[in-house]
C-alpha cells in the first residue's frame, strides 16, 4: 500500500521537538502546544507566535530533508526569542552551519526562481536607461564577459538602499528615486557597477560568516573613476 504523502506540511515530530528545546532552554511554565509546519517560503525563514494556549511555527521547507540537529537549532533560536532565553552555540551551532553551507544556499536560489516573481518594471526610467548602462559598464570593466540579468527600476523608492542584487530570480534593481535629472549619471553608473560586482564576485563563505563583501570587490569597486564622488552624492541623497 503506498503511503500518503502528508499534504499538511507538518514536521514530522515537530510538536515533541520544540517541547524538549523548550524544557532545555529553561523556558518558564509548562510547555505550551506546539504545532510546527514547513511552509513555502521564498527563502530560509523561521517564524513563531503565540496565540492562547498553542504556538504556531513555520520552517522554511528548505529544512524539510535537515538531520534533527539543525531542526533543533532552529527550535532553540526561535523559542530563545520568545522566552527571553539565551541558546547555546552548542544547540544552535547545527542550523547556523547548515544555513551557511554552499548547498543550502544553492537549494535556496534555485527555489527564489521558482517562487520570486521578478519586479515588473523596465530598465529604461524617465532620465536613464540601465540596460545600455549595463552594456557599455559591461564591456568597459567586465570585458562583455557578464551575461545580463534582469534590470529594472524599483517600483516604489526605497529610503536608503540604492540598489540590490537578487540571486534567485537573477535581477539587479536600482532606487527609482535616483531616476530624476539632478542625479549625477557618475552616481547611478556607479550603483549600477557595484551591484554587476555581485553578479561577478558572487557571496562565498569565510570562516564562519558569509562574505558579500570580499577585500577583492572592494578593491575591484576603487576602479571606478568617479568612485569617491559617485560615494559623496550617494551620501548626500541618503540624508
Amino acid at each position: 500500500m503506498r503511503s500518503k504523502k502528508n499534504k499538511s506540511g507538518l514536521v514530522p515530530g515537530g510538536g515533541p521537538l520544540f517541547q524538549r528545546m523548550f524544557t532545555r532552554l529553561g523556558c518558564d511554565g509548562r510547555p505550551p502546544r506546539f504545532r510546527v509546519e514547513f511552509y513555502p517560503y521564498s527563502s530560509l525563514v523561521l517564524t513563531i507566535r503565540r496565540r492562547e494556549e498553542v504556538v504556531y511555527v513555520r520552517f522554511s521547507d528548505l529544512l524539510r530533508r535537515a538531520p534533527l540537529a539543525v531542526l533543533e537549532g532552529a527550535a532553540a533560536l526561535l523559542l530563545a526569542r520568545v522566552y527571553r532565553r539565551k541558546a547555546s552555540a552548542a544547540i544552535t551551532e547545527a542550523y547556523r552551519e547548515y544555513a551557511r553551507c554552499g548547498r543550502t544556499r544553492s537549494r535556496m536560489n534555485r527555489m527564489r526562481r521558482r517562487r520570486v516573481r521578478l519586479a515588473p518594471t523596465s530598465p529604461r526610467g524617465e532620465h536613464f536607461d540601465l540596460q545600455r548602462l549595463f552594456n557599455e559598464l559591461n564591456g568597459k570593466y567586465f570585458g562583455g564577459k557578464l551575461q545580463r540579468p534582469h534590470i529594472g527600476w524599483s517600483t516604489r523608492t526605497w529610503r536608503r538602499q540604492f540598489g540590490c542584487y537578487d540571486p534567485g530570480p537573477n535581477q539587479i534593481l536600482l532606487n527609482r528615486r535616483m531616476d530624476r535629472a539632478g542625479v549625477p549619471a557618475c552616481a547611478v553608473e556607479y550603483v549600477l557597477f557595484h551591484e554587476m560586482l555581485h553578479l561577478k564576485h558572487p557571496t562565498r563563505r569565510s570562516g564562519c560568516s558569509m562574505v558579500s563583501h570580499s577585500l577583492q570587490f572592494r578593491e575591484e569597486e576603487k576602479r571606478f573613476p568617479e568612485f569617491a564622488r559617485a560615494c559623496r552624492i550617494l551620501d548626500r541623497l541618503a540624508r
